[in-house]
């Protein structure tokens, strides 16, 4: 009975946590899928989705390994804004909509800058790795992140693939 409901406690109280149980993707896991389904790039991401992690952010970080990056993510999609003060390296900035639908990558920001760079559109998260990564992976608008914080990204890389009958 017990392990009955531990499903459905999780369900019911933790919408992320369920999604990575439900579909297979982890936590702490992001991925970047082209159109196609082919897999992209593997990012082992630190969640900012707190007002004080995200303000905090990766400054004063002195390195980031290639492989890693941090998902600062809003519950409410908004348009959004970032900087760069008080951060020490050069950024590529993923811009990432409710349906993890990449809509924008702003490339190779710059360390310092205080100049705020928009997402131009409503999303629910920011995907923020090594200057030169998106170029490096061939990462485009259109990708798909995902990620237990976009559950129908989830949903669609779980899904099975159907044969035509025909």
């Amino acid at each position: 009975m017990r392990k009955r409901l531990l499903p459905l406690l999780i369900l019911l109280f933790s919408p992320q946590v369920a999604a990575a149980e439900l579909y297979g993707c982890p936590f702490h896991e992001l991925r970047v899928l082209a159109s196609d389904g082919a897999e992209r790039a593997l990012y082992r991401v630190e969640v900012a989705d707190e007002q004080a992690e995200r303000e905090r952010g990766l400054m004063l970080v002195e390195q980031l390994p290639s492989d890693e990056g941090m998902l600062f993510y809003f519950e409410a999609p908004a348009e959004v804004g970032f900087w760069m003060r008080n951060t020490l390296i050069p950024l590529d900035l993923l811009f990432i909509q409710a349906d993890g639908r990449i809509a924008h990558i702003h490339p190779d920001a710059v360390p310092h800058d205080e100049t705020p760079i928009w997402s131009g559109v409503p999303v629910s998260g920011v995907l923020e790795v090594n200057a030169g990564e998106a170029a490096r992976h061939g990462i485009s608008v259109g990708d798909i992140a995902v990620s237990p914080f976009f559950p129908d990204a989830c949903a669609k890389q779980a899904a099975p693939t159907v044969a035509d009958p025909r």
